[in-house]
């Protein structure tokens, strides 16, 4: 580029070396600023830099001064925080429906929104290696497909696959499913996908990753009073791992050291309690009943005790008995 059109671009160079070079922590020095100006063949005085930061934030760039010998400027608002940051990262690294190259890829776009001194800081940290990812970046396109269909108001079809013994993915019927989508939800490292099928007369929960060559078709989606008011939150701390199960309010025996369990679960504005003594008290609360939610509270040790209804408690008690043959 021809010298006299890069010195048109000073200023772009000033915020550019600001955004990406400072922040918070670290600035540059008008010595510094020069010096990078030059090596991009771009000649300046201070006084011009002077100007250049003036217009910065006349534009708006909070552009500040760090009190240090000699004064260093930085652009400390307007970007994420190392912690900030790291959260991204590391929430996107724990995801198990990205792929290992697609989680890779996406890390790279959180560094690129860090100053050079966070991005040093990040690749220092130690991040946690083996993480269970999806072999499949198909997550992706159905996302795309579904929200295209809520857009249009139609119908879907798809393939849904499972693993076999041999480790290979099969499909789990040689008919493609053709069903309405009510939702996407994110639950436990998964996005799952709601929908409704006309033929069991009820909603029916896929994950997404495990869904194969999703289309939108020209079968208009199906409206109905249940669709209309499905609302996931209701669903969400009623049920257990995304697997659907009989509704059912029941009645759990809870000691106090498994208060912070059932909180965490149902949350605290869900629960209603009776029988409270210091030592324990008596919470119910709506659940969707399945083998999933059956686990979930033998898995607890003893803190909870399922007391009712007695039709629950037999069922949960023939649970146990299988398990143990």
């Amino acid at each position: 580029m021809p010298a006299n059109n890069k010195q048109k671009l000073k200023l772009l160079y000033v915020y550019r070396m600001l955004m990406e070079e400072t922040d918070a922590s670290k600035g540059l020095t008008m010595t510094d600023i020069l010096t990078k100006l030059a090596e991009q063949g771009i000649d300046a005085e201070r006084k011009s830099i002077y100007k250049d930061v003036e217009a910065l934030k006349q534009f708006g760039v909070e552009v500040i001064t760090l009190p240090r010998s000699p004064v260093e400027y930085a652009v400390a608002k307007g970007k994420f925080s190392l912690s900030e940051l790291a959260l991204l990262i590391d929430a996107v690294q724990g995801t198990k429906f990205l792929t290992d190259a697609k989680s890779k890829q996406l890390v790279r776009g959180v560094k690129a929104l860090a100053s050079s001194n966070q991005r040093a800081l990040l690749d220092k940290r130690v991040h946690v290696e083996g993480r269970i990812k999806s072999q499949s970046d198909s997550v992706f396109h159905n996302v795309d497909m579904v929200h295209e269909a809520l857009r249009q108001k139609r119908k879907i079809q798809f393939m849904y696959f499972k693993y076999g013994t041999d480790l290979e993915r099969h499909p789990r019927r040689s008919e493609p499913y053709v069903h309405t989508p009510v939702r996407i939800v994110f639950n436990d490292g998964f996005y799952y996908l709601i929908t409704w099928s006309d033929r069991q007369e009820g909603f029916v929960t896929f994950r997404l990753d495990r869904i194969h060559l999703l289309q939108v078709i020209d079968e208009p989606a199906t409206r109905n009073a249940r669709i209309a008011n499905y609302a996931f939150q209701d669903f969400e701390h009623k049920a257990f791992g995304m697997i659907d199960g009989r509704p059912e309010t029941v009645t759990l025996h809870v000691s106090a050291d498994g208060m912070d369990v059932v909180v965490d679960k149902f949350g605290r504005e869900n629960l209603h309690v009776s029988n409270v003594t210091p030592e324990a008290c008596d919470v119910h609360v709506p659940v969707l009943v399945s083998p999933q939610f059956h686990g979930w509270l033998a898995g607890l040790g003893g803190l909870l005790q399922l007391t009712g209804p007695q039709e629950a408690v037999d069922e949960y008690h023939a649970w146990l008995e299988k398990l143990s043959r």
